[in-house]
């Protein structure tokens, strides 16, 4: 390899390793984000410490995944149960959105069927917040351990603009890698 060629090849490689490395850097911090799991709240779906991607780019339906800042900015994550405009009630541990049943089948799980007893208390959105529907620009988020999880039911609705994004894969550990719903 001739001096000319070697810079051309060394020329090559560098700008393709920075193309990488910065797709890299933008993937990992404005697209994909990985976050770690504190607390019981998303027991079973989530553990404590499972290590989770969040999309930044995503599209809001009920019962996606969602994570946000709460209004003391802690970092939360939270299944989305009640959409814009939609009246959200409980009751004898069913959901209801606008009067229709809904099933929520990630509650079909050990933890709830051995439970014993109501796993959701009975509830109106217009008893917890003193409105009848979802405001607009704002979601109504449950934890999936309901006996233990501070939610919607405390703090209200959330608005848009406090999700950072959605999340439906644990990375780690490995051997509870998977896509989760």
């Amino acid at each position: 390899m001739g001096k000319n060629s070697w810079k051309e090849f060394s020329w090559k490689w560098s700008k393709a390793l920075l193309l990488a490395g910065l797709i890299t850097v933008l993937l990992r911090n404005f697209i994909f984000i990985p976050m770690t799991i504190e607390g019981s709240s998303m027991i079973p779906t989530f553990q404590q410490d499972d290590q989770i991607i969040v999309k930044t780019i995503y599209d809001i339906e009920r019962f996606d995944l969602v994570v946000f800042h709460d209004s003391s900015n802690r970092t939360l994550v939270k299944r989305v149960i009640g959409l814009p405009g939609e009246k959200i009630q409980y009751e004898n541990d069913q959901l209801y959105v606008n009067d229709k049943k809904f099933e929520e089948k990630f509650l079909d799980n050990d933890l709830v069927n051995n439970a014993g007893g109501i796993w959701t208390s009975d509830f109106t959105l217009e008893e917890l917040t003193g409105t009848q529907v979802v405001p607009e620009d704002e979601y109504f988020v449950l934890g999936d351990n309901r006996r233990s999880s501070n939610d919607s039911r405390y703090f209200g609705s959330i608005p848009v603009e406090s999700i950072v994004g959605e999340t439906s894969f644990i990375y780690y550990p490995f051997h509870r890698m998977k896509n989760v719903q």
